[in-house]
């Protein structure tokens, strides 16, 4: 097979009709144009929104649920073992909501090779005084340097500081849709009630938000020593200890163990973020599934010109084939076709695609639900690229690959007789 010929026929017949070469190489472009930036988009849309869970949530969280015995005192008594038991209106066990022995708890959890590095943190429940007004509320109780360090809090700190939690005595940092019902700003005063009715007077030394407004109109922080204070609760007083590991996915592995050690409850990120993940897995196949669509649209197109440049061009193969070019050599010359107009309009569409990205990269997107975001997301992830440039490959050898065989097995006889 003589190649450098081959190349020859090829080009020539390439821009015999260069118009319908260049809508091919257009729609290709297009595809793989539209490919790039919708996937870019959508996986930084979606990387955006999981930061909003991921950043905040641990992998691990222990901590003591207050439920109802699994077992009541009639189910273990040795006369009704074999009975039906109908129990109703079962109250919950009087079971300590902090962590047992936090201290040891949190060494050996430290000493594990598997885990990143943990926070603890004490939860309460508060009233929020706002005048003759009580507002419900949770006030969290946290180490700032590893909530930073871990769950990125600081980032989130929109007023103020996160540090001054830590260097301020009787110090607050407040949801700002909170802080917006308490009409409160930094440097004023704030009132919290505990559930057994103590009142004490916090600074508001920050704001907070974390882009999820439910959680943000209800949320406090204070520092760990501050709220056991307020708690009236000694310094080993906590009520979830916050793990991250080293591998995300071992989670619901390492979270039973944990449990079963410690004597808690535990919960895997996997288990509390179930239905947000599968969204996310959803909004991806859905880019793919578009992006994939457009590429097949284009092999298409360059199929359908093949075969009228096919057409056209029977006498031409008829020739070809009639002067000694084998049906492989015919075949060679039309893939040779569909794969320069794959390349050349793959290679143009990814520099449009990575241009459109840049674009939208710089587009000012300011909502007060996200405060962290000044552009949209977009994600440079060269996967993308690659993939982009594998499935245009692909999809124009195949819209070459049948017009090239069936030129392969035209009868030069035929041809020259009909002629």
């Amino acid at each position: 097979m003589n190649y450098k010929l081959i190349f020859t026929i090829a080009r020539s017949l390439l821009f015999a009709r260069w118009r319908q070469t260049l809508v091919a190489a257009i729609g290709v472009t297009f595809s793989i144009t539209m490919f790039i930036t919708l996937l870019s988009f959508m996986t930084g849309l979606n990387d955006l929104l999981d930061g909003l869970i991921l950043n905040r949530t641990p992998h691990i969280r222990l901590y003591n649920e207050i439920k109802p015995k699994p077992l009541q005192p009639i189910q273990q008594t040795a006369q009704f073992k074999d009975h039906y038991h109908f129990i109703h209106s079962i109250k919950a066990e009087n079971s300590r909501q902090d962590i047992y022995n936090s201290a040891a708890v949190i060494e050996t959890i430290r000493d594990d090779q598997r885990v990143l590095g943990l926070a603890p943190k004490l939860a309460t429940p508060v009233f929020y005084n706002d005048g003759t007004i009580d507002i419900t509320g949770v006030l969290n109780g946290i180490e700032v340097d590893a909530e930073s360090r871990l769950f990125h809090f600081k980032d989130y700190v929109t007023s103020g500081a996160a540090m001054d939690i830590k260097r301020v005595t009787n110090s607050i940092i407040l949801g700002r849709p909170l802080a917006n019902k308490l009409f409160v700003n930094v440097g004023d005063k704030v009132v919290v009630i505990t559930p057994a009715g103590d009142r004490f007077s916090l600074k508001v030394v920050g704001f907070f938000e974390s882009g999820i407004l439910e959680f943000d109109k209800t949320l406090g922080f204070a520092s760990l020593a501050t709220t056991q204070k307020i708690m009236g609760k000694p310094n080993n007083y906590l009520t979830d200890v916050q793990i991250k590991l080293n591998n995300i996915d071992a989670a619901p592995i390492v979270a039973k163990e944990f449990a079963a050690k410690f004597g808690t409850q535990a919960e895997d990120i996997q288990t509390a973020n179930a239905q947000f993940e599968t969204g996310s897995n959803i909004r991806t196949l859905i880019s793919y599934s578009v992006g994939i669509t457009l590429l097949i649209v284009a092999g298409f197109g360059i199929y359908n010109i093949l075969n009228m440049l096919i057409y056209e061009k029977m006498d031409s193969i008829a020739i070809l084939k009639a002067t000694g070019f084998a049906g492989k050599d015919v075949k060679a010359v039309f893939i040779i076709i569909a794969l320069s107009i794959g390349i050349a309009g793959g290679l143009v569409g990814l520099i449009f695609g990575f241009l459109l990205s840049v674009i939208i990269d710089n587009i000012p997107f300011i909502t007060a639900a996200l405060p962290t975001i000044t552009t949209y997301p977009v994600n440079y992830n060269p996967m993308i690229y690659f993939i982009g440039t594998a499935f245009s490959l692909i999809t124009t050898y195949l819209a070459g690959f049948f017009p090239a065989r069936k030129a392969s097995k035209i009868d030069p006889v035929l041809i020259i007789r009909g002629k």
